[in-house]
């Protein structure tokens, strides 16, 4: 069926992403009750398309699907993985891993907040010497790629660490599953997680953890720290009855089926390398107008590239923001600290002749605005 096309924005934000058309479209489906048998079979084979995507055995691993955006994984897994009189090291490198520790806060938890340098990647050494000192130490708690700076983090030696230890390892994957190559057990990890409006390029609404099945019900005898983000719970509920507990978000999880038979069909390797095409485009670009960016290409996700403000005194990101949202481009704030910078991220569907049009139209907007970088 032919349906209007919509009109067509390139978000450069870190998420949501540029959707296609049939992901939008594949909302509309007649009315149904989410606890129809028919909607419980999307819903578990969408649960083994989520193991698969990041290479997971289906007899070790399984998906636990939730309704809410990304916190509500980090909620889920920081509050119901830890055992009682254990504690959590969390390896604290930037925005987003400092919310799982935020987490950890507001639960009461007993952890380890190893604050690192926002920067650079986690130092794994510093990891495996906190690991060392506190033998009650039973999760450790990593971000993969934080977007806030674009660092990506050494997850395969990290988890390597904790492994080592007799520790589990949960990995905060929202920005980097389903766009970056991941491996269950090659990378070392336990957990992970992530939310269909990236990587997959679907909608908000709907968010999960995959994770090992064993450790999921061993959980069940850890302390109850949360009704709705209980890991253990939501799982059980799934598993017995094809449902999430509570009421699912029925249209994303639609949009979501499209999004990953769309997924399938570009195939692993062909999208990660058409993200490391837009992240070269914009860095291109950047260079051609003579921004300097925050963190050295070497350090990087190639999925987000944070940019300094230039220091020319008529720079104002809210004008040059406006500018390009009118002309269908969004640009993003930065989240490095207090340092004044601004993000390009390379998620979605879009390749780099958007990135190309889009810098046209940042050039068009320093100049009318009087902006000189060199």
């Amino acid at each position: 069926m032919e349906y209007p096309k919509v009109k067509r924005n390139v978000l450069l934000n870190p998420g949501p992403a540029t959707t296609t058309d049939t992901v939008k479209y594949a909302q509309i489906v007649p009315d149904i009750c989410p606890r129809e048998k028919e909607f419980g079979a999307i819903m578990k084979e969408m649960g083994e398309d989520l193991v698969k995507i990041v290479h997971g055995d289906l007899k070790k691993y399984t998906a636990v699907l939730f309704c809410g955006s990304g916190t509500v994984n980090i909620d889920a897994c920081v509050n119901s993985l830890l055992p009682e009189g254990k504690k959590m090291l969390v390896v604290n490198n930037g925005a987003y891993s400092e919310r799982a520790a935020e987490v950890c806060e507001y639960y009461h938890l007993n952890h380890i907040n190893l604050k690192l340098s926002i920067t650079e990647p986690a130092d794994v050494n510093a990891v495996e010497e906190a690991l060392k000192r506190d033998k009650d130490i039973a999760v450790v708690y990593a971000c993969h790629h934080e977007t806030g700076t674009g660092i990506l983090n050494p997850i395969r030696e990290i988890g390597a660490a904790a492994h080592k230890y007799g520790a589990i390892f949960v990995v905060d994957t929202t920005s980097t599953y389903a766009m970056m190559p991941i491996d269950m057990d090659k990378d070392n990890l336990d957990f992970v997680m992530a939310s269909a409006q990236k990587g997959l390029m679907s909608m908000t609404g709907l968010s999960y953890v995959v994770g090992n099945t064993e450790m999921i019900e061993a959980s069940k005898s850890y302390p109850t720290r949360s009704y709705y983000t209980n890991l253990y719970m939501q799982y059980s509920f799934i598993k017995e009855k094809g449902e999430m507990h509570f009421t699912p978000p029925v249209q994303t999880i639609y949009a979501t089926k499209q999004a990953i038979k769309e997924y399938w069909a570009e195939g692993e390797d062909a999208k990660w390398a058409r993200h490391q095409r837009i992240w070269e485009a914009i860095y291109k670009g950047l260079d051609r107008l003579g921004f300097e960016t925050m963190i050295p290409k070497e350090m990087q996700s190639r999925l987000v590239v944070s940019v300094k403000y230039p220091e020319d005194p008529n720079w104002d990101f809210n004008k040059i923001h406006d500018y390009c949202f009118e002309r269908g481009f969004t640009i993003y704030p930065g989240k490095v600290s207090n340092l004044p910078t601004f993000r390009l991220c390379c998620l979605g569907a879009i390749d780099a002749p958007d990135v190309d049009d889009f810098f046209v139209v940042l050039e068009e907007a320093l100049l009318h605005y009087h902006i000189k970088l060199k």
